[in-house]
């Protein structure tokens, strides 16, 4: 592709103009992407929170899989592990924007939901495990480093622990008033299965290569400018390529899927750190002891993120200030006080 069109070549005015194309074909693709993945839910009866974590979940990491694969073929670890690990504290800090769009209750206490509070978990444990084996010796297997495998193999172990407690749960929430709880449409009998997955993969589809030129966007921003790697990764790809999970949850939260809405997020997230996995195959050496400092702040930060988010959604305040969750403007002020930390440290 970059034989016939190198981004590289453009000046910055062009490479930021292709980075605002790009995020807004991933906005309106992630538009369509909710309402699909809410049908393909009803019709499977996998329910919105299984559906909303692994398909839609991965489904909207997409845009952040291309772009921390190809900075990893490239050889820029920082913004591959910023933007995936990045990503994660971005999307929770949407979350944080979307409950202020579900104005009858805090939205973690409308969507309360035992995946979610395991998704967290899963979540905080695969950040903290990340987070331990870039600390370990610099060892190397086939080119990458055996943690990545492990990694892999806990994030699909928790996945089916997830899945076995939705069907025999052993907790559950005490329902209220404006719990919304997770109901089948219908009129399911007129939707054609056949055209809803091809809408499906074709939005699928147009995720993935408006995220190809996001992360070439990034990479040429990160050597336009004096701004680091891990800052460029950490916020700007990581809100471009993020954007999905934005429109998808907003979206969600209109057609009152609120389960989904949180596990589009939360469930989605801990996608993001396979991701960095992913990356590791793909980089010559281990990506993880290529980690910075600041790439550990990044994952520290979202550790503490992912806490605050996950007292929220078992304290489960109705309505905060403004008519959110005191976990919501809790994550938006960590979130803001985080990155500017990281901007003048930088």
């Amino acid at each position: 592709m970059t034989e016939f069109f190198n981004i590289h070549d453009l000046e910055l005015t062009g490479i930021i103009f292709i980075l605002v194309i790009s995020a807004l074909v991933i906005s309106i693709a992630g538009t369509y992407l909710a309402k699909f993945a809410d049908q393909i839910a009803d019709i499977t009866k996998l329910g919105e929170a299984l559906v909303g974590a692994v398909l839609l979940g991965a489904v909207t990491s997409l845009a952040g899989v291309v772009t921390s694969i190809s900075a990893a073929l490239q050889g820029y670890a920082d913004l591959a592990i910023s933007n995936a690990i990045g990503g994660i504290a971005v999307q929770t800090f949407f979350l944080a924007i979307a409950d202020m769009t579900y104005r009858k209750a805090n939205l973690e206490h409308a969507s309360a939901s035992l995946a979610n509070l395991m998704y967290s978990v899963l979540l905080i444990g695969l950040l903290t495990t990340l987070l331990m084996m870039s600390q370990m010796p610099e060892v190397t297997f086939q080119g990458f480093h055996p943690g990545s495998p492990i990694i892999i193999i806990t994030y699909v172990a928790g996945l089916w622990m997830v899945s076995k407690s939705s069907k025999k749960p052993m907790w559950s929430p005490t329902h209220t008033v404006e719990t919304v709880a997770d109901v089948p449409a219908k009129d399911l009998h007129k939707i054609n299965l056949k055209r809803l997955w091809l809408g499906f993969i074709v939005t699928a589809g147009l995720v993935i290569v408006a995220g190809y030129f996001v992360g070439e966007a990034g990479i040429a921003i990160s050597e336009r400018t004096r701004l680091s790697e891990t800052f460029v990764g950490g916020l700007f790809t990581a809100v471009a390529t993020s954007l999905p999970e934005l429109i998808v949850s907003i979206s969600a939260v209109k057609r009152g899927s609120l389960t989904m809405a949180v596990s589009n997020i939360v469930g989605g997230n801990s996608f993001e750190v396979i991701v960095v996995a992913l990356a590791d195959f793909f980089y010559k050496g281990s990506i993880l002891h290529a980690a910075t400092s600041a790439d550990s702040y990044i994952i520290t930060l979202t550790i503490l993120l992912m806490s605050v988010l996950l007292m929220g959604l078992l304290y489960r305040e109705k309505q905060g200030i403004g008519k959110i969750g005191w976990e919501s403007l809790g994550i938006i002020i960590i979130f803001i006080v985080g990155y500017l930390i990281l901007f003048f440290s930088g």
